[in-house]
């Protein structure tokens, strides 16, 4: 529990800290966020974000990576296989994202990477994350709920690294469809994080029934995660001072996704991040309608910008949506703790 504090307290004021610098130095040699400000009454309102520095992903994934490191520090926390692969992860993920911001801040347009480089660099560091774990870590291969054994049905090696990287593509993109509002991706991310350090620290408690391979690390880096993003916030938080950009919802979607995968709790991952689920589905579902009926279900997609069309103000939208990310966050949770209890009642019986 202390190498858990110390990993929160570290990664947050790293990330306040960080970020602050962070932003003048990105402002000194105007590495500005590219807007496409749109006109007309179908507009959402943002005009004002021009001038705004991005690429504050690097604050957060350098603000866990401390806190990560410093919580080794104390007596009887290790870093371990699983975890390590996991950092990795995240990191090659945020790279991909770096690469798709720079070329936008350099080309002064809001077009980066293909679609197509983005994917296959984010399909790269996909693959590589279920092949060393399938490789070097005790990982169980059944797609599961709540723990390896429910359901716990058998992918084997090669099923388990498809779905994994399936997870990653997915939870990253969602991730990067829902930061289009100052902070609605950040905010919400510290719920996924803060459940998925509960999920792992139980996991580490109750190891003879979820046997979750170096649980503890897992839930070290989940905490550093929600830390640095809570850090973030802070200068994210409408009106943004800087933006995440690419490095950072692309990290932050990869570390969603890993987390769930190393914990056992894939078919969860989308209960615990609903929020960037509906938004998803919103930019799916008007493409659908729009492709084949030709109307719109959305006055705009992703969903929050639809909201925004409507007459609600940004900070509206950005909390209330919170609050749905926080209501789906504690679904979730309460789903893990009630398949706890019912497992531990049948054992009394």
């Amino acid at each position: 529990m202390i190498a858990l504090l110390i990993a929160a307290a570290v990664s947050m004021a790293s990330s306040l800290v960080g970020t602050r610098l962070l932003i003048k130095w990105l402002q000194r040699r105007s590495v500005i966020q590219p807007i496409l400000v749109l006109e007309g009454k179908n507009a959402p309102p943002h005009a004002a974000k021009i001038g705004t520095p991005t690429m504050g992903g690097v604050a957060i994934v350098g603000s866990m990576l401390a806190g990560y490191a410093v919580a080794h520090f104390r007596h009887g926390t290790i870093f371990t296989n699983t975890g390590l692969i996991v950092v990795l992860t995240i990191f090659g993920a945020a790279t991909v994202g770096f690469l798709d911001d720079w070329i936008k801040v350099t080309n002064a347009r809001n077009l980066g990477l293909s679609k197509r480089m983005k994917m296959l660099g984010l399909l790269v560091v996909a693959i590589g994350f279920g092949v060393l774990l399938v490789n070097v870590t005790k990982v169980h291969y059944g797609l599961a709920f709540t723990r390896f054994d429910n359901p716990g049905w058998n992918l084997h090696a090669t099923g388990w690294v498809i779905l994994a990287a399936i997870m990653i593509l997915s939870t990253s993109n969602a991730v990067n469809v829902s930061d289009g509002l100052d902070g609605l991706a950040a905010g919400s991310a510290i719920y996924g994080f803060i459940a998925f350090t509960v999920i792992a620290f139980w996991g580490f408690r109750h190891p003879e029934i979820y046997k979750i391979d170096h649980a503890l690390d897992l839930s070290v880096i989940a905490v550093s995660m929600a830390g640095a993003c809570a850090g973030f916030l802070w200068w994210n938080a409408a009106p943004a001072r800087i933006f995440m950009g690419d490095t950072g919802s692309l990290a932050i979607g990869t570390g969603l996704a890993t987390l769930a995968a190393t914990t056992n709790t894939q078919l969860l991952l989308p209960i615990v991040c609903g929020l960037y689920v509906a938004e998803t589905m919103s930019v799916i579902l008007q493409v659908i309608s729009y492709r084949g009926f030709g109307r719109r279900l959305f006055a705009m997609s992703p969903v929050h910008h639809h909201f925004e069309l409507k007459g609600w103000a940004e900070t509206t939208v950005i909390i209330r949506f919170w609050i749905v990310a926080g209501l789906l966050t504690a679904v979730g949770l309460g789903l893990y703790y009630a398949d706890f209890v019912a497992l531990g009642a049948a054992a009394v019986d």
